[in-house]
C-alpha cells in the first residue's frame, strides 16, 4: 500500500533576526497570494496557494553568535515552491529583486532537473534559500521524463547542472 500526498501543508522556519526576516517573509507570502493568519513580534504565519509558511524567531539561547544559515550543513538546503507558468517565475524574480532586495543565487533559467524545468533561486536576509520553479506537463512522469514511458529511469547522480547517469 502507498499514500499519494496532496502537497506540503506548511513549512516552518526558525530565524535569528525577526526585524529583517519577518517583513521579508510576510511580503513574499502576500505576493504569492497567501494571507497572514498569525502576526506577532516573533512570528509570522501565512496561508494560501495550497500551503502555509510559518516563520518564528529563535529563543535568545538558541541564536548562536556568528553562525549564519549554511545550506551545506545537515538540515534544510532549500525549499522549492511550484509556479503555474514561467511568467510567474519571472514575476517572483522581479519581486524578489526590486521589492525584497533578496540575494539572487540564480535568475530565472532552464536546467536539467526535469524536461522544461525553469526556476529562480534566492535567499532571505539570513541566507535561507527559496526556489520557485515551473515544470511543464507531467515533468519526470511525462513521456520524455525519466520516470515516463520513454524515460531512462532513476538517475545515479545530481549536480548543479541537473540529473545524470
Amino acid at each position: 500500500m502507498s499514500v499519494e500526498l496532496n502537497g506540503i501543508a506548511h513549512i516552518q522556519l526558525t530565524v535569528r533576526n525577526a526585524k529583517a526576516c519577518l517583513p521579508f517573509w510576510e511580503s513574499l507570502c502576500n505576493f504569492l497570494d497567501m494571507k497572514t493568519l498569525i502576526k506577532s513580534d516573533d512570528t509570522i504565519y501565512c496561508i494560501g496557494s495550497r500551503t502555509g509558511i510559518l516563520v518564528r524567531t529563535a529563543a535568545e539561547e538558541d541564536k548562536p553568535d556568528g553562525l549564519a544559515f549554511n545550506q551545506w550543513r545537515a538540515g534544510l538546503h532549500h525549499f522549492c515552491l511550484r509556479a503555474r507558468n514561467k511568467e510567474d517565475v519571472d514575476a517572483v524574480h522581479e519581486f524578489a529583486t526590486t521589492e525584497l532586495n533578496a540575494k539572487i543565487v540564480h535568475p530565472p533559467q532552464e536546467d536539467g532537473f526535469a524536461p522544461g524545468y525553469y526556476s529562480v533561486l534566492f535567499e532571505d536576509p539570513e541566507g535561507i534559500r527559496v526556489e520557485v520553479n515551473h515544470v511543464p506537463g507531467r515533468g519526470h512522469f511525462g513521456k520524455e521524463g525519466r520516470l515516463g514511458d520513454k524515460g531512462t529511469g532513476p538517475a545515479t547522480n545530481i549536480t548543479e547542472d541537473g540529473l545524470h547517469d
